[in-house]
């Protein structure tokens, strides 16, 4: 079912967190892996093709703007029961597949997603050092079938205002994918 993201009010304060990053096999919280810079949380899963038309190009984003100091998360909150591509396990070798950089957490209980306001995949959450949203919303205006290019510019003119000290422009837009798979 495609959904549009909740457009979660700027400035709030970024939700804490302590999920399994299925390609290391550690906990990952929030406080520990957020940079000073800029972090981007976001939603995301394996089946879904507004992910995986994007996927290559967000692997290639967060590698080179790691290197810049901003700290990727991403996290799955679908109900593996119904969607089992989007198991701990597939998430780890759709990960190595695609070539991410950056932890890949499971939020079994759904509770983080709830928290963050996350009702769509994906779904993007940008926090300033202060740890406070200035983005959210869409990484382009790319959707599989629409004959847009996949440019991350959106996120990109975030990152990149943030790197340099600056607010993102508040002219931002909803992302838009497929709605997170709750638990019944």
């Amino acid at each position: 079912m495609l959904v549009e993201s909740q457009m979660k009010e700027l400035g709030t304060h970024a939700p804490s967190f302590n999920l399994l990053d299925v390609r290391s096999g550690r906990m990952v919280d929030f406080d520990t892996e957020a940079s000073s810079k800029a972090t981007v949380v976001m939603f995301i899963c394996n089946h879904c093709p507004y992910v995986r038309h994007v996927a290559h190009k967000l692997a290639k984003i967060a590698k080179e703007y790691q290197k810049k100091g901003v700290a990727f998360i991403a996290i799955s909150a679908n109900d593996i029961n119904e969607y089992p591509e989007d198991a701990p396990e597939k998430m780890k070798e759709y990960a190595e597949q695609i070539g991410y950089t950056f932890p890949y957490l499971y939020d079994e209980d759904q509770s983080v997603a709830q928290a963050y306001g996350a009702v769509c995949t994906p779904d993007f959450f940008v926090y300033d050092g202060e740890r406070t949203l200035a983005y959210r919303g869409r990484m382009d205006a790319a959707t599989p079938g629409n004959n847009v290019s996949v440019t991350g510019e959106e996120l990109l003119a975030a990152l990149n205002a943030l790197i340099h000290g600056k607010r993102p422009s508040e002219n931002q837009h909803a992302s838009m994918g497929c709605s997170i798979k709750w638990k019944d």
